[in-house]
Parts: C-alpha cells; sequence; structure tokens
C-alpha cells in the first residue's frame, strides 16, 4: 500500500483514503508518496478508452487504493464536452497543449474537477460536512468553487488579492452565489492569502475539517500528471515541455511523471516580473522579493508552495532548507541538487511589455490569440533549439484576459461577467477573516 510522507520528516505517514481531506503535515510540510509501489508511467495505455477513464487507471497506477473512488465517479461533470486536451501544431517541432476548455477556462479544472468529486465522496463516507479553504492567484478560485458548489457536504472559501486579479477572474469567483460559497477578498498580495489560508488550515480554529484544494492537496497533482502521461502518449519520441509557472504546480507535476517513467526530457518554466523561479533554477537559491502586479497575474507569486516538493526530490528532505528560508528569506540547495535541477529544468522571464509585444506577433504569425501566460511559454518553446518536439502549455483562454488583449488586437473584444457579485473585502489579517468565516458557517 501507497503511504504518504511529509516532506519534511514528520514520521506519521498517511493512507490515500486520509490524504484525500489532508492539508498541511503536522511539521508544516506537505505529502508525498512513498513511490515504491508506483507503477511505471508509460507502460499505460489508452487505447480504447476515454480520457476520463484513462484518468482512471492513471490514478490507479498512483495507488491502487484510488479504485474504490473514481471507479463509478463521474471525475469531469462539469466540462461540457469530453475533456481531452486539445493539441495544435505550430510548426514541425512546437505544439501547443490547450488545457482551458473546462468550466471556468483554466487549466485548473483538469485537477480540481476530480479533486472535487473524490473529496465530495469521501466525506459523505465520513457523515461530514467539511470546510474547503482555497488562496488564488486568479484560476484556482474559480476552478474550486466550480467543483463543489453543488456539493452536499462541502462548504468553501476563497481568499484572493484584492484588486490584483483580472475582472473576469474575480466575477468567476465572485458571481457564484450560493449557501456554501464564501469569497474574501485580501487587502494584500496572493502570498499573504497563502499565508494566511496555510495559518489557518496548520491551526484549524473549527469545530469542523478543514479541506485544502490548492496545490497543497497531493490529488492535484495527480489530476496534472494525468495529462502529461495523456501528453507523452501522443508522441513517439521524447518531449520537451514549456509551462507558465507560478506555484510550480504544473512543472512538478510533469517533473513527477518524468520521475515515474514519462519521457519528458527538459522541463522549461516561464515567469513573469516576479522571476523568483527563473532565479532559483539558475542559482538554486530561493529568495522571495515583493510581489509585483503583472499583466499575467496567475504568476504573480513569490513563494510558490508546490516547490517544496522537488525540494524533497532533490534533498530527501526540506525541514533545513525551509527553516532557512523562514530565518533568513533566503535557502540555498546542495551543488549536487543543483546539478540535478539545472539538468532537467530552465527558465525564462518576460516582463509585461514583452508579453504584450508575444501577444501581438504570435496572433500575426499564427492567426491565434494566446493569453498573456501562455505567450511565455510559447515563446520559449519556439525559442528552443532541439531536435525533440517541445510542448507549450496553454493554461487559460484569452477570453479570461482579455482586458490585456483587446487593446492590442484590435477585433478581440473585451469579454465582460454581467452577473451580480457577492464577497467582502478583508485585511491581510488571520484573526478577522477566521472571524468573518465562522460569521459566515455559523
Amino acid at each position: 500500500m501507497v503511504q504518504y510522507q511529509s516532506t519534511r520528516g514528520h514520521k506519521e505517514t498517511l493512507s490515500f483514503q486520509d490524504v484525500i481531506l489532508s492539508g498541511l503535515a503536522p511539521d508544516k510540510g506537505l505529502y508525498l508518496p512513498d513511490s515504491l509501489y508506483i507503477e511505471n508511467l508509460n507502460h499505460l495505455t489508452e487505447e480504447d478508452l476515454s480520457y476520463e477513464d484513462f484518468v482512471k487507471t492513471i490514478f490507479i497506477a498512483l495507488d491502487k487504493e484510488t479504485a474504490k473512488y473514481v471507479d463509478d465517479l463521474s471525475l469531469y461533470s462539469g466540462f461540457e464536452n469530453s475533456p481531452e486536451p486539445v493539441l495544435k501544431d505550430l510548426n514541425d517541432s512546437t505544439v501547443v497543449m490547450e488545457l482551458f476548455h473546462g468550466p471556468t477556462k483554466s487549466f485548473k479544472d483538469y485537477a480540481l474537477q476530480p479533486l472535487g468529486a473524490i473529496a465530495d465522496k469521501r466525506l459523505n463516507e465520513l457523515g461530514e460536512r467539511g470546510l474547503v479553504l482555497v488562496a488564488t492567484s486568479g484560476d484556482t478560485g474559480s476552478a474550486a468553487i466550480q467543483a463543489v458548489k453543488d456539493s452536499d457536504n462541502i462548504d468553501i472559501v476563497v481568499l484572493h488579492p484584492a484588486g490584483k486579479i483580472s475582472e473576469y477572474q474575480r466575477k468567476q469567483m465572485t458571481s457564484v452565489i450560493k449557501d456554501n460559497v464564501f469569497n474574501i477578498a485580501v487587502e494584500g498580495s496572493y502570498d499573504d492569502c497563502q499565508r494566511i489560508a496555510k495559518e489557518i488550515l496548520s491551526e484549524n480554529p473549527f469545530d469542523r475539517r478543514i479541506i485544502s484544494l490548492n496545490s497543497i492537496n497531493w490529488l492535484r497533482v495527480m489530476g496534472q500528471v494525468s495529462y502529461y502521461v495523456w501528453l507523452t502518449k501522443q508522441f513517439t519520441a521524447p518531449i520537451n515541455v514549456a509551462i507558465p509557472s507560478g506555484n510550480f504546480g504544473n512543472a512538478y507535476s510533469a517533473w513527477f511523471g518524468r520521475s515515474h517513467g514519462l519521457k519528458i526530457n527538459q522541463i522549461m518554466c516561464t515567469t513573469n516580473v516576479n522571476d523568483v523561479l527563473k532565479r532559483f533554477i539558475d542559482s538554486g537559491i530561493l529568495e522571495p522579493q515583493t510581489t509585483l502586479p503583472s499583466v499575467a497575474p496567475s504568476m504573480d507569486i513569490q513563494i510558490p508552495s508546490s516547490l517544496e516538493r522537488l525540494i524533497f526530490d532533490l534533498d530527501n528532505n526540506s525541514s533545513n532548507f525551509y527553516e532557512s528560508l523562514k530565518e533568513n528569506n533566503k535557502a540555498s540547495l546542495s551543488e549536487k541538487s543543483i546539478e540535478k535541477l539545472q539538468h532537467v529544468f530552465s527558465s525564462q522571464t518576460f516582463d509585461d511589455e514583452d508579453i504584450k509585444d508575444e501577444i501581438k506577433l504570435l496572433n500575426e504569425k499564427f492567426k491565434i490569440v494566446f493569453d498573456p501566460h501562455t505567450v511565455t511559454s510559447l515563446r520559449m518553446a519556439l525559442d528552443t533549439n532541439t531536435n525533440l518536439p517541445t510542448v507549450a502549455v496553454a493554461t487559460a483562454s484569452p477570453e479570461k484576459f482579455s482586458n490585456v488583449i483587446s487593446p492590442i488586437i484590435n477585433d478581440f473584444s473585451e469579454v465582460n461577467i454581467e452577473n451580480d457579485e457577492d464577497f467582502m473585502v478583508i485585511d491581510a489579517n488571520k484573526d478577522n477573516i477566521v472571524e468573518s468565516i465562522k460569521a459566515k458557517f455559523a
């Protein structure tokens, strides 16, 4: 049986049914599976299977205990059409994988739809009503809400940074007005939202089970690994992947798949002006700075929480690294770990003007409108000098960022959500947020 351990060394392990509803480990680490019982993912076959059924075989390959949760469950009920990703060839060596055809037009739907369904089933099994807490830089929040808004067993609270996501992204969350949905605009950065969410998850000041649907939750990785398994099956040769990177969950999922047999060669992580990942990959040093607003807000992050799992994989423990980060606002990998990191990962940074230029240039070249995040991965993919195919991951529909795109591309109209909104603005104070949540769900 696969057991799940903390990245920071806490001795207690969890089973799959426990990890479904888990947040942080008691030592504030993230859970990772003991890989001893995980199959070689490259051996899986999608022949004669729908995408959803193939994903179920992947979940079972990652942990056989998942079978009782996924066998008779609809994993993608929010998708109007097949959830199978869309591939578009741009030239002989560059392909785009579109992951934005779900209910919120973001790649987050691919992990959160299954996670929401499985969490709901587990809570029903326990006879409990759970409280989901999510911090979002723009896309996770709406995808989490769509995944659980019709649940009989879940209330959800979403924290987003006030004024620092697009209007469309905000309204995707705040226009879902239901008794079990509570949106909070935090007067601070995404990193403030993430810090507060982690503190609340760790302390749990509520008289009920509290659950994370952020990248903290291991099932998010399982859902994202699944489309990399599917992707590698579409090619006879190994591939490179280029990924717009903020919280690092997408890039880590590619790494985890690679570590378990997938034919992925290089993983390219693009960033905006918040270039903490670029600096980390180039130097092995994680040194967060002030989070700056940008035209690609889902990457406005300085403390990428999913990076912790990679650091564990490289160093076999992340506790010393994160203790150093806490004390010094800076932490370094060993030389051996830096060598392993740079063997697989590379990165490139794009500021706002670069991004706007790329939206225009790539539209002129390919007659396709790409969102501000995807253009970064696509440009890095196009500029890569390699004999292998490179797949640029398209993480969001351009519709979500029409406020940025419409001034650049004349015939691209701004898309608005006209529905009423319901949210509360609160300062970046954990206690105030806790009291508001208690009042909402009293």
